[in-house]
């Protein structure tokens, strides 16, 4: 019988893996919304740097740090915007840009001053500036409904200069004021006698005095610094220079008005550390609190109006009443003055 042999199946075809196809690049509307990211981060994380190493640089930086707490909105957008079009590396800066905007929009300072002893005196504090002095019939109705012991009133002409000693002649009857016109004027009304009268020299009225409050002597002193325009940054600076040299005193100090500045200005937190000061908005969880600009289309962003005080003092609330014809709110505070003993 024939061997019959079995025929070898045939050998299949070796199959070469088709190559991989390249990744698409970003679609079009992936690489618009990676540029409107990238476009979003620049100023936050400019006014942040400046932040962080304290410095105020120069025009717009002064000017934009007052928009500091605001920039998380940007920063924020941009980190969604950079991970709806898928850019990790992006999506990775605009994450540490949001983050140290969030960081420095917190609170500077303590919470709470070093003050011991027994409290020798309870006062109450207004701080307001009355714009060109348009809004001084306001702060006669506020001094009369709030009833302080010490006022500070910057742009205080002099017609509102005699109103205000006039109409609280019995109540606050002593005074240390710069008599001027228009921004330039200013006083301090007081239910304490003073003494030691002294004005920082500066372009507006800075006025200063020496209080006996509780058997203490306790220096107050009037800030209005010019603002950071363009052009005369140089002279805002030297002007919050001055007030940073009356915070250097030995001893119990209040310094109130309109600082041109908030907690996000070096030249502003230079003034806090050169006396060991506190905001009385911050001690009383009113930081961030906006005072400025009540007139105009754009709504109050910024806290520039500030009571601050040295460690003799503590707070026990602070708040902000609007005050019909001036672009700023009034401070008022209330604070304990301690032995220091």
């Amino acid at each position: 019988m024939d061997r019959v042999l079995a025929a070898e199946p045939a050998a299949e075809p070796v199959k070469t893996p088709a190559p991989t196809p390249p990744e698409p690049s970003l679609r079009p509307r992936h690489r618009v919304t990676a540029w409107a990211a990238g476009l979003l981060l620049p100023v936050p994380a400019l006014l942040t740097a400046c932040r962080l190493l304290g410095t105020d640089a120069v025009t717009p930086v002064p000017q934009l740090l007052s928009l500091l707490p605001w920039c998380a909105v940007p920063a924020a957008l941009g980190l969604l915007l950079a991970a709806a079009a898928r850019r990790r590396a992006l999506g990775a800066v605009a994450a540490v840009v949001l983050a140290a905007t969030l960081w420095t929009a917190l609170p500077y300072g303590p919470d709470a001053t070093g003050a011991h002893g027994p409290v020798v005196a309870r006062l109450r504090v207004l701080a307001s500036n009355v714009e060109f002095g348009e809004a001084t019939g306001a702060l006669v109705t506020t001094i009369r409904r709030e009833r302080p012991q010490l006022v500070f009133v910057s742009e205080c002409d002099r017609a509102c200069g005699r109103t205000l000693t006039t109409a609280f002649a019995e109540e606050l009857p002593h005074y240390a004021s710069v008599e001027a016109d228009g921004s330039a004027g200013s006083v301090i009304l007081s239910a304490y006698p003073l003494r030691d009268w002294r004005m920082l020299p500066s372009a507006m009225g800075m006025p200063g005095a020496t209080a006996e409050i509780g058997g203490r002597s306790v220096r107050l002193q009037l800030a209005h610094p010019l603002p950071p325009l363009p052009g005369q940054v140089h002279l805002w600076k030297r002007e919050l220079g001055l007030v940073e040299d009356a915070a250097a005193h030995e001893g119990p100090l209040l310094i109130a008005g309109d600082f041109n500045a908030s907690q996000d200005h070096a030249a502003f937190r230079s003034v806090l550390d050169a006396g060991d000061l506190h905001d009385a908005a911050r001690l009383t969880g009113a930081s961030r609190t906006p005072t400025w600009p009540m007139e105009g289309p754009v709504p109050p962003y910024v806290q520039i109006d500030h009571v601050l005080v040295s460690e003799d003092f503590t707070a026990r609330d602070t708040r902000f009443p609007d005050l019909p014809g001036t672009d700023h709110r009034a401070v008022v505070t209330d604070l304990d003055l301690h032995t220091g003993r």
